[in-house]
């Protein structure tokens, strides 16, 4: 997949596209499903498709409150490559950008660049200067500019939309395995690992800290049994995984951090990672004594070698 920062990259040979707009906050099963039907409408017509995205998030530079990110954009972008996405443009959202009017977003990217036959938007798509522009302004602009526009409503399971809020509150609350069910994967943080307290390796588990993520939606303090993934050689291994304080040792700053089982052998520091949610086992607990840790640090490793027995699906 071809991946385009500015308007200025964006292939010159192209001479018509079937567009997917949107933020597409950690590519949920909602987006998969839009994606899915305009790749249906660009295979149809043996044209690319082009996703366009934005990065910040546009509420972090015209609104407030800007919502923690479901997936970095490095990853944002391998999630839409695994949808069928030919190319994807990544708009700097800037307070320049911001403050193009509707008709002349639309004109700029859709038209003069992407050459749009066919756009597809979610129902809740706004854009331009104060978000004036809706749906409705973008199907009546396409009809005078050569495109057909087809506006989706929010997919849902049957009871609720598939949507980055409903996953960022599982996350919160410690139900990545909720979330998993809307993402269509397992939830992910990414980083460097980075020296912690070596205390691990002194109790015989040795853990893989990771440098804490940056606006990022980070789940609750616990434990958690997951993989982490080694980004350079994609080394999938199964992981207990810890979020918190270390309260037994009267830790004050938030810990991220993964005992790959069995690996005794690892030196990650430096290195890229991942770290996928499967389930949360249990909260934080500060407890009595270093051998009651220790003890249930085994009955830890135990519940997360069983629950990632199975082929990882990541």
């Amino acid at each position: 997949m071809k991946r385009w920062f500015d308007l200025s990259e964006v292939d010159s040979k192209i001479t018509a596209s079937v567009v997917a707009i949107g933020v597409f906050d950690g590519v949920h099963r909602g987006h998969q499903d839009l994606i899915s039907r305009a790749k249906d409408v660009a295979t149809s017509k043996n044209i690319p498709l082009i996703a366009v995205t934005f990065d910040p998030h546009p509420r972090s530079v015209v609104g407030s409150n800007p919502p923690l990110a479901l997936a970095s954009l490095d990853f944002r972008l391998t999630l839409l490559e695994r949808c069928g996405v030919d190319s994807t443009l990544v708009l700097k959202f800037t307070k320049e950008l911001a403050a193009l009017s509707p008709d002349e977003f639309l004109r700029k990217v859709l038209v003069e660049h992407l050459h749009a036959q066919h756009v597809v938007v979610g129902d809740n798509f706004r854009f331009g200067h104060k978000a004036a522009g809706n749906t409705d302004f973008l199907t009546e602009f396409g009809k005078n500019n050569g495109f057909t526009t087809a506006v989706y409503e929010r997919f849902s399971d049957g009871n609720e939309p598939w949507s980055s809020t409903r996953a960022r509150n599982y996350i919160e609350s410690g139900h990545v395995d909720k979330a998993a069910l809307v993402l269509g994967r397992y939830p992910r943080l990414e980083g460097i690992v980075i020296h912690g307290d070596h205390r691990g390796r002194e109790l015989g588990y040795p853990t893989a800290n990771l440098e804490t993520p940056k606006l990022m939606t980070i789940p609750q303090d616990g434990i958690y049994a997951g993989y982490l993934i080694r980004t350079k050689t994609n080394e999938v291994l199964p992981a207990a995984i810890s979020i918190g304080t270390n309260p037994t040792f009267e830790g004050k700053e938030k810990r991220v951090e993964a005992y790959a089982l069995d690996r005794t052998d690892l030196d990650l520091y430096g290195e890229q990672v991942s770290f996928d949610f499967v389930k949360q086992l249990r909260g934080t607990v500060k407890f009595a004594s270093v051998e009651e840790l220790v003890s249930q640090m085994a009955l830890d490793v135990a519940e997360t070698r069983r629950l990632t027995s199975h082929t990882y699906n990541g």
